[in-house]
């Protein structure tokens, strides 16, 4: 219904002030101060906040602005938002890394000293509330053209069965023709592998043994040391290592194939953290194998932590080598084989295989690692699914696990062409994963074709969907205004305030306990519809409340004392003043963001029972439906007005041997 003003207020507005000033300034910029007036009247009425929402600025100190790439809400309350160096190639040269704590329940905020520099790394929510991080940035791109000395790749081999050698940042390499190239950082060759081959003569005798060593092998950027063609290079050769003496200058060496002035792509790192959100600082652990720089992590049923895909430490693509961390060890072992594009959006299903949607945020060939399926991380067997419209648009897409997740549908929304691509969709998709053979099917299109589009699943099973751009990084002033529900039940969208501030590029958004939608960042390319103007990265931190905080406060639901986990049974039983309100409940992961990528949100229904003065909810035993961790848990209302959430631990599942042990 559309929302009409009073004749009260058209007086107001367009009395005899307004009607001097239209006469004074003759027609458009009179018009535009008169709609933006009415339009500010427009959204602060209540009948207009109850039936659309709302949105704030809220006001962040100078000294706490960021380049927020990262979001994580933890179960404090409080939100980690993370730049690392931000995008900001200054930033990286001083060695400046920034993460900010936000307490969105008093809106303060803390600056974290922050070890290295995790811009663009990947986070995933580990089973004790800590957040996982691992990778992010070595050294930043040189795009074509600007590459003045020839780089690539060095394979460097140790030949010694003995001991490990370690090269330090720059080591110099020396060509068979006496060009010298320099190593970007330290690397350590672990030593040979020593087999002994036992063998028999043919009257049973045995033979001797031999020994046979294969050498080892790492990897290393270098780059030549002088400018000029001269260090051009296309075909393989062996690198003397300059410094090296007596056996080890014989046992270890350098291969290249390719060395060239094209261009030089980011370049990953393999450290990795868990954040403590009790003790509020990062907290190292054992490092990853491989470098990784856009990875995805994603929690497993069992609670460890899967690491796939990135642009490692020579600025590839990694080809497949996937890692699992173990929480408890606080160690990396081999995961699957598998190649995906950067920043792959992988969920975890039903029976604990991952659903790859498509979505990514680039990197990569167009023709590879680009087709939505099922994997089965235990087989490393992958399903693909069939039916997406615009199949060649899901670079920044948007997806997620449709509530509540006992549904086991996913929805893909929006996104553009590979690349810098102008292409955008309007497209959302509905893969049901109960169906026989599961395939999407088209959902109802978005107003426009939008990238980097937010969505957030709220406590009355809603999607709310934000932002988003509708071409490569805003060009051409593309940001959208505009935002939307999406209601599953219905399978249709419906109307939201807009907002004020655009969200394109390295954009998040997330839920917080009290039901507010919380949104940051934005990293336009351009600044003007020209496209003359480089853009700013968006600081501002804006807040949405839903419809169901407008309502009456006094009958929103509340939740009393109750425990902080579920006992063996799956239950946790709450007081409440009046359970009778009480006809939900949602236990609802918190998300940890980035680059449009959110695999953690998840809303799971929960068993409900009333008594006199309480309620007892109670939980899926299923860690594939629910993977271990902290979650918030809401009640909410018959017309979809939560409470303010509770939080409460899921424990990992014990192992089956342990578990049949104690029985």
């Amino acid at each position: 219904m559309a929302y009409r003003p009073s004749k009260k207020f058209k007086k107001t507005v367009l009395g005899t002030g307004a009607v001097v000033l239209l006469v004074g300034l003759n027609a458009p910029a009179a018009m535009s101060f008169a709609e933006d007036k009415y339009h500010a009247y427009k959204i602060a009425q209540p009948e207009y906040k109850a039936q659309y929402g709302a949105w704030s600025l809220i006001g962040i100190p100078d000294e706490y602005k960021i380049n927020a790439m990262h979001a994580a809400l933890l179960h404090t309350g409080k939100v980690l938002m993370i730049a690392g160096s931000g995008n900001n190639q200054k930033n990286f040269d001083k060695g400046t890394f920034d993460t900010i704590l936000w307490d969105p329940a008093t809106d303060t905020f803390k600056k974290i000293p922050t070890p290295e520099d995790f811009f663009c790394s990947g986070h995933t929510q580990l089973p004790d509330g800590r957040l996982l991080v691992a990778g992010g940035t070595a050294r930043y791109e040189v795009l074509d053209g600007k590459v003045t000395r020839a780089g690539g790749g060095m394979r460097v081999k140790n030949e010694s069965p003995d001991k490990a050698v370690k090269l330090k940042k720059g080591t110099r390499f020396r060509s068979p023709s006496g060009v010298e190239y320099v190593s970007r950082f330290d690397v350590t060759v672990p030593k040979a592998k020593r087999e002994f081959e036992i063998s028999y003569a043919r009257s049973g005798r045995m033979l001797p043994w031999k020994t046979k060593v294969t050498a080892a092998e790492s990897r290393v950027f270098v780059e030549a040391v002088q400018a000029g063609a001269q260090g051009l290079t296309t075909e393989a050769a062996q690198y003397e290592v300059i410094g090296l003496k007596g056996k080890d200058a014989d046992n270890v060496y350098g291969l290249a194939e390719r060395l060239s002035v094209a261009k030089q792509d980011f370049q990953g790192i393999k450290a990795a953290y868990e954040f403590d959100p009790k003790a509020e600082k990062y907290i190292p652990v054992n490092p990853m194998k491989d470098a990784r720089w856009y990875p995805t992590l994603v929690t497993l049923a069992d609670g460890r932590a899967l690491a796939v895909s990135g642009l490692n430490d020579v600025g590839d693509v990694v080809p497949g080598d996937n890692e699992i961390y173990d929480p408890r060890t606080k160690k990396w072992s081999k995961g699957p084989f598998r190649y995906f594009p950067t920043y792959p959006a992988l969920f975890l299903t039903k029976g604990g295989k991952l659903l790859y949607t498509g979505s990514n945020a680039g990197y990569g060939p167009a023709t590879k690692g680009r087709v939505p399926g099922l994997w089965d991380v235990a087989t490393n067997k992958f399903e693909p699914v069939k039916g997406l419209t615009d199949p060649d648009q899901l670079e920044t897409s948007s997806s997620l696990l449709l509530p509540p997740a006992q549904d086991q549908k996913v929805m893909v929304l929006g996104g553009g062409g590979v690349g810098e691509s102008a292409k955008a969709t309007g497209r959302t998709a509905i893969v049901d994963l109960k169906a026989g053979t599961p395939a999407f099917r088209d959902g109802p299109r978005l107003p426009q074709g939008t990238r980097y589009l937010s969505s957030v699943i709220l406590p009355d099973d809603s999607v709310f969907t934000s932002g988003g751009a509708a071409d490569y990084r805003g060009r051409g002033a593309s940001d959208i205004h505009k935002a939307q529900f999406y209601w599953p039940k219905g399978d249709k969208f419906t109307v939201a305030a807009d907002p004020t501030v655009g969200r394109n590029y390295h954009s998040e958004s997330l839920l917080l306990p009290d039901g507010r939608v919380a949104t940051f960042g934005s990293d336009p390319l351009f600044a003007d519809k020209d496209n003359t103007k480089l853009g700013k990265f968006e600081h501002r931190l804006e807040v949405y409340s839903p419809p169901y905080l407008h309502r009456d406060p006094a009958l929103r639901p509340a939740l009393g004392t109750g425990p902080q986990e579920f006992d063996q049974k799956g239950r946790a039983t709450f007081k409440t003043a009046a359970p009778d309100r009480i006809v939900r409940a949602r236990l609802m992961r918190p998300s940890a963001v980035t680059h449009t990528t959110d695999v953690e949100q998840r809303s799971i229904e929960l068993g409900l029972t009333k008594s006199r003065d309480a309620v007892t909810v109670t939980v899926p035993q299923d860690p594939s439906l629910v993977p271990p961790g902290w979650y918030m848990l809401f009640v909410t209302a018959a017309d979809g007005t939560p409470s303010t959430a509770k939080w409460v631990q899921v424990k990992t599942p014990k192992p089956a041997k342990e578990a049949a042990e104690e029985d």
